[in-house]
């Protein structure tokens, strides 16, 4: 454990992580209560966490990372079923014997072994407490009508580090219970048209639950700097713009 934190610890200092085929990915840290929190933007909807000496990946994706060449994961989050987002190879890279998996009932077809978690249920796993948050389409559809993100099949995530609140939000629009949430310090919300929100969405959820940062992530072809103007008047929301995509 030392021996994963060290490296970790390494990385985020150099202020990039160098993943075989990638380049580099940048990493921010958090200060918290309990110890610093390291944020990996691997690319897309795929993040990877260190804190406390564990390390969490939240929907590994090969097609952002040699997962083989990162550390082993600690905790890993999965918001959805869809393959960009429920990437087996990328799973087998990262998780061991002792990984917990917190996972929608809708991906354990694929993935055993894992925690399951409802919307609106809270656990506590390895001393974080993680919050499982509706995440749906309501305007968005298939042609068949179908929502591309059916309401109560996946999660987002509000997890609590010391005294700091990140919510990963997975494949969503600005739901209700996204603009109900509070005292969030970090958002992760989506920005990948046609299947999660525009700009406008997003930056209407942020005026409404106001995260002090906020990172625009899994956003595509959308341009960022779309996002960054329509909040330029709400100083209290930091728009961070990361390689994303």
């Amino acid at each position: 454990m030392k021996i994963k934190l060290a490296l970790v610890i390494m990385m985020m200092s150099l202020g990039a992580l160098t993943v075989a085929a990638q380049g580099t990915v940048q990493a921010d840290v958090i200060k918290t209560s309990a110890d610093d929190l390291e944020l990996t933007f691997l690319g897309h909807g795929s993040l990877m966490m260190g804190f406390g000496g564990r390390i969490i990946h939240v929907d590994p994706y090969s097609r952002v990372a040699d997962y083989t060449k990162l550390p082993k994961a600690d905790l890993i989050l999965l918001t959805h079923d869809h393959p960009d987002h429920l990437d087996q190879a990328a799973l087998q890279g990262v998780r061991t014997p002792g990984t917990v998996v917190v996972l929608p009932f809708v991906c354990t077809d694929r993935v055993s072994g894992g925690t399951v978690m409802k919307n609106g249920d809270v656990l506590t796993v390895l001393g974080i407490k993680i919050e499982a948050i509706p995440a749906y389409n309501i305007i968005h559809k298939r042609d068949n009508g179908q929502a591309f993100h059916p309401r109560g099949v996946g999660n987002g995530y509000v997890l609590t580090f010391g005294d700091k609140r990140i919510y990963v939000a997975g494949d969503t629009e600005n739901i209700p219970e996204m603009k109900a949430l509070h005292n969030i310090d970090c958002a992760f919300l989506p920005m990948n048209l046609p299947y999660t929100m525009t700009p406008e969405m997003v930056a209407d959820a942020a005026k409404a639950f106001k995260p002090k940062i906020l990172y625009p992530y899994h956003y595509g072809d959308t341009d960022p700097a779309r996002l960054t103007e329509l909040l330029k008047d709400t100083p209290d929301i930091e728009v961070r713009i990361r390689p994303l995509q």
